[in-house]
């Protein structure tokens, strides 16, 4: 059989071609479509860092205040 991407001769019962990768059918299961976004850790860690910034610009805006 021939490779349907680089026409290189594969064995009938390959799976993926040797030559350039391609799978010789289609899968029959498909992935998990990835959500956009963020997760909430990633925004738990960005209103950490907010806090930690404002914090930060106090204390450099009045340090006689400690």
């Amino acid at each position: 059989m021939k490779c349907r991407n680089c026409g290189a001769e594969i064995a009938a019962n390959a799976l993926i071609c040797y030559k350039c990768g391609t799978a010789t059918s289609e899968a029959k299961i498909k992935p998990p479509a990835r959500k956009s976004g963020l997760g909430p850790a990633a925004i738990a860690a960005l209103v950490a860092l907010a806090l930690a910034l404002a914090a930060v610009a106090q204390q450099v805006a009045c340090p006689s205040l400690l």
